[in-house]
């Protein structure tokens, strides 16, 4: 039996009073390609953020590849996840994550901004940097564009520089948060051409998005989003074709709404 390379169980978030979502199991077994649904506001793009560590959780627990991320203070009252933020920069290691706005360091040039973590942070000499750079920019078709700035590409080409950046560090797990919401409608195959090639590489990912066609066809599992927590989950064919619930239901009702 596979373990998970990444495990969730009974994460929660709250900002103030305010509870984002709560009790949310997930196990992602390598491989899975996990699409996570929901309408604006459901909590998707906060529990990325908080399997990268960007935001930590207020309750549950992660596990990366069997190991339990953090220690559990007690044992008197409620156990408490305590994290240590060495600990956590080495997990950004292993989970990389793309964002909706790019991220990029607009005085780098492309290749720059791809090498930055190679140097800073896995310590990585600059000639060696700069060769796995251009590895991965030529990876995702941008090989041309390794001395251009941020100011000179457009979004789809910002966005493939980003991915691009993210693989370089040779992550585990890809978290991809809404990579085309972003972008001008042309744009936006050809960051999901790029997403879906590494789809097709076998790579481990989970991707917030609102292309819902895209998500049928990449995934191996759909994740939706409400009420504050998983409201369904299944295959693509389950949740998005013979959703069970009423909510879920009205979401994949309006997103096809406009489809001929």
């Amino acid at each position: 039996m596979k373990v998970p390379v990444l495990r969730l169980s009974g994460l929660g978030k709250r900002f103030g009073s305010n509870t984002i979502f709560s009790g949310v199991d997930l196990d992602v077994l390598p491989g899975d390609r996990i699409a996570i649904l929901g309408a604006s506001g459901s909590g998707k793009s906060t529990l990325l953020r908080c399997i990268n560590f960007l935001e930590h959780p207020d309750e549950g627990r992660i596990e990366v590849g069997g190991q339990l991320i953090g220690h559990v203070t007690g044992p008197n009252g409620p156990a408490v996840v305590r994290y240590d933020e060495r600990e956590l920069n080495q997990l950004r290691q292993r989970i990389g994550m793309v964002f909706q706005q790019f991220n990029l360091f607009p005085h780098m040039t492309a290749i720059a901004n791809v090498m930055e973590g190679l140097v800073t942070v896995r310590r990585l000499a600059k000639p060696e940097a700069r060769s796995k750079a251009l590895e991965q920019l030529s990876r995702v078709g941008l090989a041309d564009k390794a001395d251009a700035y941020p100011a000179h590409l457009s979004g789809g080409q910002k966005q493939r520089v980003a991915i691009a950046r993210a693989l370089a560090m040779e992550p585990e797990i890809l978290l991809f948060d809404e990579p085309t919401s972003s972008l001008d409608p042309a744009l936006v195959g050809e960051v999901l051409g790029v997403i879906e090639a590494l789809a097709n590489e076998g790579r481990t990912m989970l991707l917030v998005t609102h292309e819902i066609g895209f998500a049928y066809h990449m995934a191996t599992r759909v994740v939706f989003i409400a009420n504050g927590g998983i409201y369904e989950s299944g295959t693509p064919d389950e949740v998005l074709k013979s959703p069970k619930r009423a909510l879920t239901q009205q979401f994949v009702a309006d997103h096809r709404r406009f489809q001929f």
